[in-house]
């Protein structure tokens, strides 16, 4: 049997920039702090070092690597902080010298002694992190995690395991790639979003699955709403100016409204010829973007840089395409997306450290594309068309951020992907599926030879491409 990755894996809720560099490391401390905790080690540290490897070492500061161990160490939930509160968490860390760990142990912390950003890579995967506890007994406690893409982290033994036995899954339409998933689809006569409801419901009652995705839905809305009015410069040195609000108040004009819902239902008054249509979709990408580049609260689709696609694929099918659409429509929507992304995880990488930025835009792109293509009417066979056509046509993309910040190229990049999935969408809908040369699954296996063959500078390690390119002090 194979292993299950739910929805709500794929679709995470967390803080930016980095879903690998950022969400990954902070699930990494809170399961070191866990393994201490599980072993009775908790109370005798006195003191906490970690090891950064890779591409956490080359680009981590610019991805808030070392904010994201401290916040971690320091029992802080990224799914449910304040992020208003993260400032002031890490100013007093580094002004006081001290951490509570697990929010319970006041231990000594000195940023720039205890996180090390070592440029070697660990032989496992490119984004390594060891963390270190000193005990008062004088022995001492090691775990190695890997972050390795969307916030997921494991251990090299669990690859290792794997090997030994297969792991049991608990759905009762367990799919490793597109092939099975579409197997189910015509066995059953359902659609790619009702067998995905069947396998969610053993795992969660049907409320438990309609309050997680609507609350995904509402933190997607609310990131699109924060950053269309949200004005200024971005952090991190760049001096890149924020342009969803600009763009926003062209377009919005003078409707008034009070939440983001009522904001939704004044957009469908909008005028919405095809220029209009292009920057409504590119006004929300930019803005979550933006959001996540700010440390703000984003729902990982399937990563943190990418996280702009899908909401803004299914904002513009809300308010562009049909103004009807509701909960029914949304929750179809992010389970085919999720279903979608974790036939990619499965089969290839969503780690832009070990697949480059194929492995995030381009992933995101065709999770959009076929769950766009399903809610406007699309069989299985064109659903998963779509997916393949958004991810035939980001084959080879590079991770390349300047200065290692998730804001050039990255953030204009989720207008791109969302623009081109709904593109392959309308595409796979005016196709006959029968006709289609390339199955989803060859596309997912060709993106992973191309990850294995693309030049470790492409890898999200700010050593070629536009990183080198261009100088950051000209930004």
């Amino acid at each position: 049997m194979e292993e299950c990755i739910s929805v709500f894996d794929m679709l995470k809720i967390g803080v930016g920039p980095s879903s690998s560099h950022t969400l990954g490391p902070w699930r990494a401390a809170e399961r070191f702090l866990d393994e201490l905790k599980e072993n009775n080690k908790l109370e005798l540290v006195n003191y906490i070092k970690v090891d950064l490897y890779g591409s956490l070492s080359l680009t981590g500061k610019g991805h808030a690597t070392d904010l994201a161990v401290m916040l971690g160490l320091s029992g802080q939930d990224p799914e449910y902080i304040p992020v208003e509160s993260i400032g002031r968490i890490i100013d007093e860390i580094n002004s006081k010298k001290i951490i509570k760990l697990a929010n319970q142990i006041t231990i000594p912390f000195f940023p720039d002694e205890n996180i090390i950003f070592n440029r070697e890579f660990l032989p496992f995967h490119a984004n390594g992190i060891k963390f270190t506890a000193s005990l008062l007994d004088a022995d001492e406690y090691s775990s190695t995690f890997y972050s390795i893409g969307g916030g997921f982290v494991v251990k090299e033994e669990r690859n290792n395991a794997k090997k030994k036995h297969k792991i049991k899954c608990a759905f009762p339409y367990p799919i490793q790639n597109a092939e099975e998933l579409l197997k189910y689809c015509n066995e059953l006569n359902k659609s790619i979003s009702e067998v995905v409801f069947e396998n969610e419901k053993s795992m969660r009652s049907e409320d438990e699955i309609h309050n997680e995705l609507m609350r995904i839905w509402n933190t997607m809305l609310e990131c699109m709403y924060i950053g269309c009015h949200s004005e200024g410069v971005l952090p991190g040195g760049l001096n890149v100016r924020r342009r969803a609000f600009d763009m926003h108040q062209n377009l919005i004009g003078d409707l008034p409204y009070n939440s983001p819902q009522e904001w939704l239902e004044v957009i469908r008054k909008t005028e919405v010829k095809f220029r209009q249509i292009l920057k409504w979709v590119s006004c929300f990408a930019l803005a979550v973007n933006e959001v996540n580049a700010s440390l703000g609260r984003v729902v990982t689709a399937p990563t943190n840089g990418s996280a702009g696609v899908i909401p803004a694929v299914l904002m513009y099918y809300m308010v562009i395409e049909n103004h009807q659409a509701g909960e029914k429509e949304i929750k179809q929507f992010l389970m085919v997306a999720g279903e979608i992304g974790s036939i990619f995880k499965k089969g290839a990488t969503i780690s832009a450290a070990m697949g480059g930025c194929q492995a995030e835009i381009g992933v995101s792109s065709a999770m959009a594309a076929a769950a766009l293509c399903e809610v406007m009417g699309g069989t299985p066979d064109q659903v998963q068309m779509a997916a393949e056509i958004a991810m035939e046509h980001h084959l080879g993309l590079t991770c390349d951020p300047i200065g290692g910040l998730v804001q050039i190229p990255c953030i204009e990049r989720n207008t791109m992907g969302a623009i081109k999935a709904i593109n392959a969408a309308e595409l796979a809908l005016e196709t006959d599926a029968k006709n289609a040369k390339v199955p989803l699954d060859k596309v997912v296996n060709t993106m992973w030879k191309t990850a294995q063959d693309m030049n470790s500078k492409y890898k999200e390690t700010s050593e070629g491409g536009l990183a080198v390119a261009v100088n950051v002090a000209d930004c």
